[in-house]
């Protein structure tokens, strides 16, 4: 079963980027400027630009934006060793890794400020 989940972004070359170099995903289909479709195991991601397809359309004069609290979680390995690689690249994280009872967490964000919960299972 694939999981999909949409996230609106500034530009989609630039999530291409980052999904694919940063976080391991592939693309699917890029068949326009606005738009792509990203894998990763179970996980197709899309992504639009605000303007672009349906997803991104203006609906009761409100335009889709990237950005907020909503995220995908990715389960990792070694949650201190791809933090210590990601922030050495100059990516963005909102916070330093965070300790709960579960696992840990750290709080990346794409180029247009989405979040990608990235989580290390105590298990």
């Amino acid at each position: 079963m694939t999981v999909n989940v949409r996230y609106i972004v500034d530009d989609v070359e630039k999530a291409i980027e980052f999904y694919t170099g940063a976080l391991g995903f592939t693309v699917a289909m890029h068949p326009a400027p606005g738009f792509a479709a990203l894998d990763r195991g179970e996980l197709r991601l899309y992504m639009n630009a605000p303007g672009a397809g349906g997803a991104g359309a203006t609906v009761a004069d409100q335009t889709p934006q990237p950005g907020g609290w909503n995220r995908i979680q990715l389960e990792v390995d070694d949650l201190a060793a791809l933090h210590s690689k990601l922030s050495s690249q100059g990516r963005t994280f909102r916070g330093e890794i965070i300790h709960g009872q579960g696992g840990d967490q750290a709080l990346i964000e794409d180029p247009a400020g989405n979040l990608v919960e990235l989580f290390q299972s105590k298990r």
